[in-house]
């Protein structure tokens, strides 16, 4: 185990599975203490157990990040049992098959993707800046996406605006609290290799029509996006705010990829 993290306080959002899960057990393996929430309490249970067999410490608290209630909740169980909070890792998201082109995405799609994806970060944002005011601190992290920095020919529209949403809402957030020992980044991921997007993309044409514009030519692990929230929540990002933090292989950089 490290200590990047050694004393501080981090609450994970969608915790449950995916790169939330591999950041919690990341963070708790460099000494961090661990809040997972997730509304999939098999998932973050599942999280918590994990950590705990490695020696690391960890609650779950079950949390429907649309709901300002729960966040609110979640805050203070994090306050209440380690004592403050220091880092906040704004991470629960969703990406329905149902969201396609903005000529044939359901309205009733759109808004629960702008709930969890959008409306959950402002509320995660909402209650732990003022824990992390009382704490003297700390590092808000919010997934957005490389998707909130450029255009795709096959369209995820409710998706694509909500994480752009929350790139403008990350920039806001930093600027006003810079001054106060708070910083706030948009961790921007390319297409990460979870059993959701195997699932998406299980024909191989499909698969192949992404790959092609990658220049490692692959997807990333879940593990090296966890790394990079890792650097943003620990005290060496400490003169990063304000940024679109990429980990999307050179996607957004490229115009022509390697042929081989």
């Amino acid at each position: 185990m490290g200590n990047r993290l050694a004393g501080k306080v981090c609450i994970i959002t969608g915790a449950g599975s995916g790169i939330g899960r591999e950041a919690a057990i990341l963070f708790a393996q460099e000494g961090g203490k661990v809040v997972v929430a997730d509304v999939n309490v098999a998932g973050g249970e599942e999280t918590v157990r994990l950590i705990r067999e490695a020696g690391g410490e960890a609650i779950f608290v079950r949390t429907d990040v649309t709901k300002a209630a729960e966040v609110e909740a979640l805050v203070r169980t994090a306050e209440d049992t380690y004592g403050k909070l220091d880092v906040m890792f704004n991470n629960a998201g969703i990406f329905p098959d149902e969201d396609g082109s903005v000529v044939d995405t359901p309205e009733e799609v759109w808004d629960r993707v702008m709930a969890v994806n959008l409306k959950g970060v402002f509320l995660g944002c909402k209650y732990a800046i003022p824990a992390m005011l009382r704490a003297g601190g700390g590092s808000i992290i919010n997934t957005a996406s490389f998707v909130a920095l450029m255009g795709a020919a096959v369209p995820q529209i409710a998706y694509t605006a909500s994480k752009g949403g929350v790139l403008a809402m990350t920039r806001e957030i930093a600027i006003e609290f810079a001054r106060k020992n708070i910083r706030a980044n948009a961790l921007c991921p390319g297409p990460v290799d979870t059993p959701l997007l195997r699932s998406i993309l299980s024909d191989p044409a499909k698969r192949q029509r992404r790959l092609v514009h990658i220049p490692m030519g692959r997807f990333a692990q879940a593990r090296e996006v966890a790394q990079a929230a890792l650097f943003l929540a620990s005290d060496e990002s400490s003169y990063v705010t304000a940024t679109a933090f990429l980990v999307d292989g050179g996607i957004t950089a490229a115009y022509i990829t390697p042929e081989e």
